[in-house]
């Protein structure tokens, strides 16, 4: 699983990139991370608000630092998104 946080290195960038590896490590998934800063790149993703997720090359989430309940949710669905299609 590719998971990239988008942002300019903010307080909620750094958060959300924390709390992403904290609920994945928990759910044993095996992702490679990465932190996207440069603003070309985050506006091709069409991500106006930062900080942002993007897991397998779609936007998840925008504009905040999620929980670790919603990024449970939105890791575990990501997850299961791929499965299907393989």
């Amino acid at each position: 699983m590719k998971i990239e946080v988008l942002g300019p290195g903010c307080q909620k960038c750094t958060a959300l990139a924390a709390n992403v590896k904290t609920a994945a490590d928990r759910l044993g998934l095996h992702y490679e991370l990465s932190k996207v800063t440069n603003i070309m790149e985050i506006t091709n993703y069409g991500v106006m608000v930062t900080p942002a997720l993007v897991i397998n090359g779609e936007v998840k989430l925008s504009g905040k630092a999620a929980s670790d309940a919603e990024l449970t949710i939105i890791l575990t669905s990501a997850l299961a998104e791929k499965e299907a299609s393989e």
